[in-house]
C-alpha cells in the first residue's frame, strides 16, 4: 500500500487555456502513469469511471470541501464565501439531510415532465426572435434558454432575465481558482440574492389563492414551512437551484449543438422523433457535462492499495470520464444508439447523497430544446473560432458561430 503522496502521478496544468480547450488528451497521458489518479495545484483528480462510482457513489467519508475552496479563494466572510459554506450541499449531514429530504419528493420526474410545456412555449419564444437570424452564437442563445424556463417555474416576471443571466454567468467561473473574481462574484451574488429575496417576500404578500395553480416558488415556500427550513436557507436554495440549473443546460446544450453540425443525420432526425431526442441528450451527457465534484476526506480512505489520508482534497472529473476507455468501447464517438451498461453509465448529474436534485428537469429541458432548435434550424455549421471556459470550474465551450437556413 502507498499513500498518495508516494505516488508517481502526471501534475495536470488545468490553469492553463489551452488545457480547457482539449482536456481529454492530458487525462489520456495521466492514465499513463496511474489508472485512475492525477496531480493538480489544488488536490488529487480523480478522472477514472469506476474509481468515481466506488469513492463517489459511497461517499460517507466524503465531505463537499467548500470550506477548502472559499480558504484556497481568500473569501472567507465575503457574501459568496458564506454562500459557499453554507448553502444545501454545503452543510454538515444531518443539516443537509433534512434539507434535502425537505425539497427532494418535489423534484420528481413527473414534475419535470409537467413543465415540458414551459419549456416549449419558451424555445418556441426564443426561437421567433433568434432563428430568422440565419448567424448567431448558439452559446448567447442556448444561454437565455434555462433562466426563462427557471423565471416561469417560479412566477419572476421576463423583464429580470438580462440581470439574472448576467449574474450567473459570473457566478459560473467561481470554481476557476481565480481569486481576482471574488469581488465579481460577490456582486453577483448580492444581485441574485436581491432577487430571492424580493421574490418570496412578493409571494408571501400576494399567495396564489385556493384553486389557482401552483408553481415551484409556492412548492418550495409550502416545504420549507413543513420542514422548519429558514428563510436564509431557502433564498440560498433558490440562488442554488438557478444557478446549477443555468450553467448545466446551458453548456450541454451548446456542445450539442457542436455534435450536431458534425452530425447532420442525426440533428435531421431529433426534428422528427422527440424520443431519439432522449438518446441524443444520454449520448451528449456522456461524451461531455460540464461539471466537476470536489470532496475532502473526512478520514483516511483506502482504495485499490492506495491511502489517502484524511483532509486530502479529491476532483471527481465527471466532466471526462464518459470518455474512459476502460468503461467505453470507442469512447470518442457519438452513438445516441450506444447499448446503456447501468454499471457503466455516465455520472453527469454526479452520485450518492449529492446527486443533483433538478437533473430530470435539465434532461426534459435539453429534450425539448433539441427538438425544437432542429425543426427551425436547419442544417447547421460553425463559422467562426469557439473559446473555452476556465477548466475545472463550469467547463464548456464560451461562444459557438453558426450559419443555418431557418425553417
Amino acid at each position: 500500500m502507498q499513500r498518495i503522496d508516494e505516488l508517481d502521478l502526471c501534475h495536470l496544468n488545468w490553469d492553463d487555456p489551452e488545457f480547457a480547450a482539449d482536456p481529454w488528451s492530458h487525462f489520456d497521458e495521466a492514465r499513463k502513469k496511474h489508472p485512475w489518479l492525477a496531480k493538480t495545484d489544488a488536490g488529487y483528480a480523480v478522472f477514472e469511471l469506476k474509481a468515481i462510482r466506488d469513492l463517489l457513489g459511497n461517499d460517507g467519508n466524503l465531505r463537499p470541501s467548500f470550506d477548502g475552496i472559499a480558504e484556497i479563494m481568500e473569501c472567507k466572510g465575503s457574501p459568496w464565501g458564506r454562500f459557499c459554506e453554507e448553502q444545501m450541499i454545503a452543510l454538515p449531514d444531518k443539516e443537509h439531510k433534512l434539507l434535502r429530504e425537505t425539497f427532494a419528493a418535489k423534484f420528481t420526474p413527473r414534475y419535470a415532465n409537467q413543465l415540458r410545456p414551459i419549456m416549449r412555449e419558451t424555445m418556441e419564444r426564443l426561437l421567433r426572435d433568434w432563428a430568422p437570424r440565419e448567424k448567431i452564437d448558439f452559446e448567447e442563445f442556448a444561454s437565455y434558454y434555462p433562466v426563462s424556463v427557471m423565471a416561469q417555474m417560479v412566477g419572476a416576471l421576463l423583464e429580470v432575465i438580462p440581470g439574472l443571466r448576467e449574474s450567473m454567468e459570473t457566478l459560473g467561473l467561481a470554481f476557476a481558482m481565480d481569486k481576482t473574481k471574488v469581488p465579481e462574484l460577490d456582486k453577483a451574488f448580492l444581485h441574485m440574492d436581491k432577487f430571492a429575496h424580493d421574490l418570496v417576500a412578493e409571494r408571501r404578500a400576494n399567495p396564489h389563492r385556493e384553486g389557482d395553480e401552483t408553481d415551484l416558488l409556492d412548492m418550495l415556500i409550502e416545504a420549507g414551512n413543513e420542514g422548519g427550513i429558514s428563510d436564509r436557507q431557502l433564498y440560498d436554495l433558490l440562488i442554488f437551484l438557478f444557478v446549477a440549473g443555468y450553467d448545466t443546460s446551458k453548456n450541454v446544450l451548446t456542445y450539442m449543438m457542436h455534435l450536431m453540425t458534425d452530425n447532420p443525420e442525426i440533428y435531421e432526425r431529433c426534428a422528427d422523433d422527440p424520443e431519439y431526442c432522449r438518446k441524443v441528450v444520454e449520448e451528449t451527457l456522456r461524451m461531455f457535462n460540464p461539471s466537476s465534484s470536489f470532496r475532502a476526506t473526512s478520514e483516511d480512505v483506502v482504495y485499490r492499495d492506495v491511502l489517502i489520508p484524511a483532509g486530502t482534497m479529491l476532483f471527481f472529473n465527471l466532466n471526462v470520464s464518459g470518455r474512459d476507455p476502460t468503461a467505453f468501447d470507442d469512447p470518442e464517438k457519438f452513438n445516441p444508439e450506444r447499448p446503456i451498461d447501468p454499471a457503466r453509465r455516465h455520472v453527469a448529474f454526479g452520485l450518492g447523497k449529492h446527486m443533483c436534485l433538478g437533473q430530470y428537469i435539465a434532461r426534459a429541458q435539453l429534450q425539448e430544446g433539441i427538438h425544437l432548435i432542429a425543426q427551425h434550424m436547419r442544417s447547421p455549421h460553425e463559422v467562426g473560432e469557439k473559446d473555452w471556459r476556465p477548466f475545472p470550474g463550469v467547463w464548456g465551450i464560451k461562444g459557438l458561430p453558426i450559419e443555418f437556413t431557418p425553417a
